[in-house]
């Protein structure tokens, strides 16, 4: 099968063997592959948790047809139309964990939008929901909303019943469109007011939970924007790894300051976070509700001029990469 793969100067198509599925596992033929920052971190040299280097294959979500089942495996068949998070997604077939596995909505959803749709959906279910407490009738503030995850935090935010959804890009072209996926205030992470934005809008406390994936360069604006007792949870660091941090404002609003990763995480976990978010969310996916813009899509054999792209962060949403 053809995969990409991290080469010595740079992201190679080679000819790899077709994965075999452990008991647990399921083989899916890949018909498309969404773009996600890790993937192009790791394509630069960088590793995302056990994967990285020359030869680490690239991908982490993925939609395609059920190829073959693990002999543990129930709930699935050969010829099921599936999506899910998988590692090696950028490949003409990848194996996952059954529980990490999600049937194809029977609303006409594309195997390219099906793609996009895994790794937002759990991560920003878990940031949002589980590890946020997002409570009805709170305020939500997401960081980075332009990116697909972003886009999916805010909308997941609207169907689970919060009064103000924010959102943030430095772009003022994406700040418009923002309001189509449940923002209603977009705020210029760019511009050191911001924080005076969000307490206006929140009736001067300051929003209920922000879902940060810049960090670094936005912290202390963020424990100024955070009510008291507010959280904030930290998803991604685009902004930087490292930044100060104000430690008595931290304190002085008793913030709780939450990181989440799926690197460090178990397969039981892992398969917990998809049934909870399966359980607020699937009827939501299956009407429609929720939706992410595709910017491009590229042929498996354009992979590195996808991540070129995500790159030059000239994108809206999502890059997808389609194997037919």
């Amino acid at each position: 099968m053809k995969a990409a793969v991290v080469g010595e100067h740079g992201v190679e198509i080679r000819d790899l063997p077709k994965p075999e599925p452990k008991p647990n596992e399921v083989l899916i033929r890949v018909r498309a592959s969404s773009l996600n920052r890790a993937d192009l971190l790791v394509s630069l040299g960088h590793q995302h948790g056990a994967v990285g280097g020359v030869g680490a294959r690239l991908g982490l979500e993925c939609a395609g047809e059920v190829d073959t089942i693990g002999s543990d495996v129930s709930g699935f068949k050969p010829g099921d139309r599936v999506m899910g998070s998988a590692a090696g997604g950028y490949a003409e077939y990848a194996v996952t964990d059954a529980g990490r596995l999600h049937r194809i909505p029977a609303n006409n959803m594309t195997f390219a939008q099906a793609a996009c749709f895994p790794v937002a959906l759990q991560t920003m279910h878990n940031a949002v929901v589980t590890a946020g407490r997002l409570k009805r009738g709170e305020s939500l503030l997401i960081q980075g909303a332009s990116s697909g995850v972003g886009l999916m935090g805010m909308q997941i935010g609207k169907v689970m019943g919060a009064a103000l959804v924010m959102g943030t890009s430095t772009n003022p072209a994406r700040r418009a469109r923002l309001k189509e996926f449940g923002c209603d205030l977009a705020l210029d992470s760019g511009d050191p007011g911001w924080p005076d934005q969000v307490k206006q809008a929140t009736g001067g406390k300051g929003v209920d939970l922000i879902v940060d994936q810049i960090s670094a360069s936005v912290a202390n604006q963020n424990l100024a924007a955070a009510r008291i007792l507010g959280r904030i949870v930290n998803v991604g660091r685009l902004g930087g790894m490292r930044g100060e941090f104000d430690f008595d404002l931290h304190a002085m609003k008793r913030i709780d300051y939450i990181g989440v990763t799926f690197r460090t995480r178990s397969i039981d976990e892992v398969r917990e976070i998809n049934r909870l978010m399966r359980a607020d969310l699937w009827p939501a996916v299956e009407a429609g509700k929720l939706t992410l813009p595709i910017e491009k899509t590229f042929p498996l054999d354009k992979a590195a001029d996808a991540l070129a792209m995500m790159k030059a962060n000239a994108h809206f949403g999502k890059i997808v990469l389609t194997m037919d």
